[in-house]
């Protein structure tokens, strides 16, 4: 297994109380030091407000920050969960992801999905069509970005995007292209289009759901004339480690009061795993089994807690 970990940057609501000329020190430091424990990689969400209510605390831009981060670090990895497809046209994504390619030293992992905050898409302007046309311009996106990552010129005509000798110069760093992850478990779409173009997948859930979804991804698989092997299965999860059964409650109970939640809801989320590293091992080792590669951890605590420093010390060494 690889381990990532997300950055603050305010959106589940982990800047409040911190003054905006502290954000991005908070932010550097968080990163730095998922860099230093080890982690594979460093992420960030692709969102405009906060979740679960819109309000108005902190919520720093996803590729502003990967361009930030790919300057301010050194060897980690940069991923975003995940870039929405319906905010920015492809072609000009294609340019945006391989200047971060570039800046970074090839570390980046291009993640992208078909889109869902449908308040946030309204608020900000962008049409919120139904999910099988998100998904279909999702399908054509990718095909564009892959074009633009690789060919001199890139022609395209679909029927919701289309590009006419688009030049992408430079080409990212990594060959042929960077990771392209793609997010979702929609089965008769997004499974399809991740098994035509996606180097690695990502599930939420529990571990049977997990399975279900990568045996379905497979089917498509075969169905497309792809080797299921090539497609890495990843997972997102909301993630606590305790030093011990003493502090469980009282940190959940800090954690769900900052997701706006009560702790035994947010406890029983199918995103979640807290516990100590025993237990957490325990419940990651269930992905590992089905298949699971990455496991990419929110920590809500990463400003105030130390969730990230256990997991790294006490969780990770059992994966691997």
């Amino acid at each position: 297994m690889k381990f990532g970990a997300f950055v603050p940057q305010g959106w589940r609501m982990d800047l409040v109380g911190i003054p905006t000329a502290e954000h991005w020190p908070t932010m550097l430091t968080a990163a730095r030091k998922i860099e230093a424990l080890g982690y594979d990689a460093a992420w960030v969400y692709d969102h405009f407000h906060t979740v679960p209510e819109p309000t108005q605390e902190a919520t720093h831009e996803c590729w502003t920050l990967m361009a930030a981060l790919a300057a301010a670090t050194d060897t980690i990895r940069l991923g975003q969960m995940c870039t929405c497809n319906s905010y920015r046209l492809p072609s000009y994504m294609a340019k945006v992801a391989t200047t971060v390619d570039v800046i970074s030293g090839g570390r980046l992992d291009f993640a992208i999905g078909a889109g869902w905050y449908d308040h946030e898409y309204l608020a900000y302007g962008y049409d919120f069509p139904r999910a099988g046309i998100r998904i279909a311009q999702l399908d054509e996106a990718v095909q564009i970005i892959k074009k633009m990552w690789t060919e001199d010129e890139t022609y395209f005509e679909g029927e919701h995007f289309s590009v006419k000798g688009a030049i992408n110069q430079p080409k990212p760093l990594q060959d042929p292209h960077p990771p392209l992850w793609i997010a979702g478990g929609g089965e008769k779409k997004t499974l399809r289009t991740v098994a035509k173009y996606g180097d690695y997948s990502n599930f939420a859930g529990t571990a049977e759901a997990f399975a279900a979804k990568s045996k379905i991804l497979d089917e498509h698989c075969e169905v497309v004339g792809r080797d299921p092997a090539e497609i890495g299965r990843t997972l997102h999860v909301m993630t606590t480690v305790v030093a011990d059964e003493a502090s469980f409650r009282p940190v959940m109970d800090r954690v769900a009061a900052q997701s706006g939640r009560e702790t035994d809801v947010y406890l029983k989320s199918s995103q979640t795993v807290a516990g100590t590293p025993e237990q957490v091992v325990e419940k990651l080792a269930a992905y590992q089994e089905v298949g699971c590669v990455d496991v990419i951890s929110y920590f809500s605590d990463i400003v105030w807690g130390d969730s990230a420093d256990l997991f790294a010390a006490e969780v990770m060494p059992h994966l691997r």
